[in-house]
């Protein structure tokens, strides 16, 4: 059985510009990595916490709420009652949530994302944006170049979580 490149290697994503395509990149990487380590992990363990760490649950609605969340700023919006909600919520225990719950919630918020980055004009990205109440300073650029950065990196501790939860079965 062969190995699948990773997406940044198997070309340009169609339809997202060409200065988009590391994000574009990341995001798919990231969801196709995620999906790939939770196959056959078991349900029951998304909310452990392996040595303090956070859990798979966290995890993945972190990632989903982030990306909602600095998209939401690079349109120069201000976030909404239910994504302070939903931001509040990350982490906490809640019987209704499962894995299916999360990794549906996590592939349409990376397709939402991907679709935003298609209307993104890449001349734009120098423009000047600001991050929550207090407007703290960046750029569109700085934004979405964060989303994939910060979704890698919760990626990459998702995995180590999962790889600890599958070893403690």
């Amino acid at each position: 059985m062969s190995q699948q490149l990773e997406v940044w290697m198997r070309g340009p994503v169609a339809g997202i510009p060409t200065l988009l395509q590391p994000i574009a990149h990341a995001l798919l990487q990231a969801q196709e990595e995620i999906h790939a380590h939770l196959k056959d992990f078991p349900a029951s363990k998304i909310w452990d916490t392996p040595f303090d760490c956070a859990s798979v649950a966290f995890h993945l609605q972190h990632i989903s709420g982030v990306l909602d969340r600095l998209f939401t700023y690079a349109e120069s919006k201000s976030l909404n009652e239910a994504q302070l909600t939903a931001l509040a919520a990350e982490g906490k225990k809640q019987s209704h949530i499962t894995m299916h719950s999360l990794l549906t919630a996590l592939d349409a918020q990376i397709t939402i994302s991907l679709a935003k980055l298609q209307s993104t004009e890449e001349y734009a990205l120098a423009v000047p944006r600001g991050i929550g109440r207090k407007q703290i300073p960046t750029t569109l650029g700085g934004l979405l170049f964060h989303s994939a950065e910060h979704t890698m990196r919760h990626t990459g501790q998702l995995i180590v979580t999962i790889k600890i939860l599958k070893h403690q079965s």
